[in-house]
């Protein structure tokens, strides 16, 4: 038989927990469902800056205190892979790899990947030189030579991160300047471990039978091709929505991204969605988090109203 909760929360990223915690406290039973780790891209990041209350906070360590947080009013928290979503009246049906649930309310908040190359290596090298997170592999390319592809805030982050255990970063960039804020770009700027390569695209990671040994690229200006010797290479052009499974809901633009109001309600009564699964100018921990505040409460509302009126049909 189907587990039935009052909400079902997809995601324990910030949006998943906030949204959990704020459903919780209103006394409704909330599960909170994640195919990994509870946290989300926050454990991928050694070092954050920009989230009120803290000058500096490890990222793991923050994911570890919003989850305390999210289940301390009994919110469940359990690993699923979800597979499906079925809406039957005001019942959303939910299928895993491995359970079945039932929920009145749910909130998507499943956040996203990083967006792949798409060139050859690619896949041929992952985990064995190529990479989309320094804080996880940085430690195995300690004193080497290593790139970084991308010129958005993660690309040039991870490039300041690597330049203190690398022997020396390339950023690549296809642009003729970054992306990031100010403040991290003077910093990357100032690291005479790091440099750059502009107007330039990976046509190919290249290697032997066991790792990579460098990128060949193109400068998209002169069409000059080139190849840069490196023992890893760090991709950071963009990131995906995480919602295949969601697409036939209707509640999705034409690139994947949900489409919600103010109040993070979807074109689906009872459905909500929060953090970076949401068509948004900003996919911050902070914007994450009050995303997730919206929804719980909002989840509370409707709940309130749909009771309250199957109460007065019944009267």
């Amino acid at each position: 038989m189907a587990k039935k909760y009052d909400v079902i929360v997809i995601g324990a990223g910030p949006a998943g927990m906030t949204a959990s915690l704020y459903a919780s406290r209103a006394n409704l039973s909330v599960l909170m469902l994640d195919r990994g780790i509870f946290g989300g891209q926050m454990n991928n990041t050694a070092e954050i800056e920009n989230y009120p209350g803290f000058p500096s906070v490890l990222g793991p360590d923050l994911a570890k205190n919003m989850y305390d947080g999210s289940v301390k009013f009994g919110a469940e928290y359990a690993y699923g892979n979800v597979e499906s979503v079925k809406v039957d009246g005001n019942l959303k049906i939910i299928k895993t790899d491995s359970d079945e649930y039932e929920t009145e309310a749910l909130v998507i908040a499943a956040g996203s990947e990083y967006r792949k190359l798409g060139v050859p290596g690619e896949q041929e090298y992952g985990g064995r030189g190529v990479s989309y997170c320094a804080v996880c592999d940085g430690a195995f390319f300690k004193n080497k030579e290593v790139v970084v592809v991308g010129g958005g805030d993660s690309a040039v982050e991870e490039a300041t991160y690597l330049a203190g255990i690398a022997s020396h970063v390339t950023i690549i960039h296809r642009r003729d300047q970054l992306r990031a804020q100010k403040v991290i770009q003077d910093r990357a700027f100032s690291n005479e471990k790091i440099d750059f390569v502009w107007n330039t695209n990976v046509e190919e990671i290249l290697g032997d039978d066991m790792k990579v040994t460098g990128v060949k690229v193109r400068n998209n200006q002169t069409g000059d091709e080139s190849v840069i010797n490196t023992a890893g290479v760090f991709i950071y052009v963009g990131i995906l929505p995480m919602t295949e499974q969601f697409r036939d809901l209707g509640i999705t633009d034409g690139d994947g991204w949900i489409i919600t109001n103010d109040h993070m309600e979807t074109a689906v009564p009872g459905i909500f969605a929060a953090g970076d699964v949401r068509k948004k100018d900003l996919r911050q921990i902070t914007t994450s988090v009050g995303d997730g505040g919206l929804a719980g409460q909002q989840v509370f509302n409707y709940l309130e109203g749909l009771h309250s009126s199957v109460e007065s049909v019944n009267d």
